[in-house]
């Protein structure tokens, strides 16, 4: 008789489970951003690498979700070149009408509900606001840093380098520096 089938659905069941729990849970966190222009975190709820981005773009706005316009798909080619992983989940920070305390207590709430490997600040205001929610010093772009197990990383603008050639070659060398994580593939 084997153990395989009742081991993989009992893995299968804690998966679901995990999941439902951090869908709640961000639920929940999403729910303190009363804001008539929401724009929803998207991704997979248990995610190996979040990315951060401070003030939506106009089409984050117009989709209503974080990371819906060319920065996403720059953001994932980017990823995909370096080989992190394909489990991600993006937010929006500076959602309009929420007051400082409440979206860093939801920023807050949605790194540790995800708990990826990796947490990726895409833009200064990104940077600012990921410290000040975990109560950490000021990130310095393309420098690794290291918070409750979590490795850190802030650039210096992803969207704003769609346009700037040279800020697109710096961004890149920034997210490059995720290579020296030696466990980045999986």
């Amino acid at each position: 008789m084997s153990a395989g089938p009742d081991i993989t659905r009992e893995a299968s069941r804690l998966d679901a489970l995990y999941r439902a729990k951090a869908r709640a849970e961000i639920d929940a966190a999403e729910a303190l951003a009363h804001t008539s222009q929401p724009v929803r975190c998207q991704g997979d709820e248990l995610a190996d690498v979040l990315l951060v981005k401070g003030e939506p773009g106009a089409a984050d706005l117009a989709e209503g979700i974080a990371l819906a316009g060319e920065d996403g798909v720059a953001a994932g080619k980017a990823l995909d070149a370096i080989g992190a992983p394909a489990q991600r989940f993006a937010l929006c920070t500076r959602l309009p009408e929420v007051a400082d305390d409440v979206r860093l207590e939801r920023l807050a709430l949605i790194v540790e509900t995800v708990d990826p490997r990796i947490v990726i600040a895409l833009d200064p205001l990104a940077a600012r606001d990921i410290a000040d929610a975990c109560e950490i010093e000021p990130l310095a772009p393309g420098v690794l840093s290291s918070w409750r197990g979590r490795s850190i990383l802030a650039v210096d603008g992803l969207e704003a380098s769609l346009s700037d050639e040279t800020l697109k070659r710096r961004v890149w060398a920034q997210l490059k520096t995720l290579a020296a994580l030696t466990d980045l593939v999986t």
